[in-house]
């Protein structure tokens, strides 16, 4: 299987998981967002973070394309450019498996620390906490300058 294939294929499985999670398309759910950002501040996250990883995917195939084209120019072993090239793809591929990781992070409700899917559990609300306001001191202090 090739690198491309593989590479389209992780952009496809979020975008799955994305449309599993929400029961909408991708399509729809961006039109959501951007109807009302402010509904859904977990999904607008996680539409903002998935265009960060199609951004990627696409520097990653372009990276990819040249390091093919540079590598069908000179056979035989590989040269600086090629090198060069090639340590580009792999820092290309760090940075889409980066941007995907937080894109299941950010999906997955059972995520230690996943802020988002703790208000959607509860809501947005915070436990309830009681408290008592503290007690001002009954003595007023003198203000420098302050007219009687």
């Amino acid at each position: 299987m090739s690198q491309e294939l593989e590479s389209d294929d992780v952009v496809g499985v979020i975008t799955q998981q994305i449309e599993a999670r929400y029961g909408i398309t991708l399509d729809e759910l961006r039109a959501a967002v951007t109807a009302a950002p402010g509904a859904d501040p977990g999904a607008t996250t996680v539409l903002r973070w998935y265009g960060h990883l199609t951004d990627a995917q696409e520097a990653l195939t372009r990276a990819e394309d040249a390091l093919v084209a540079e590598l069908g120019s000179t056979p035989g072993e590989l040269d600086d450019p090629a090198m060069a090239l090639a340590h580009q793809v792999n820092a290309a591929v760090s940075v889409r498996d980066g941007r995907a990781m937080v894109v299941r992070y950010l999906l997955d409700g059972n995520a230690p620390g996943n802020r988002a899917a703790w208000s959607a559990r509860t809501n947005g609300l915070a436990p309830a906490v009681r408290t008592t306001p503290v007690a001002r001191p009954a003595t007023t202090v003198p203000v420098r300058g302050a007219v009687r």
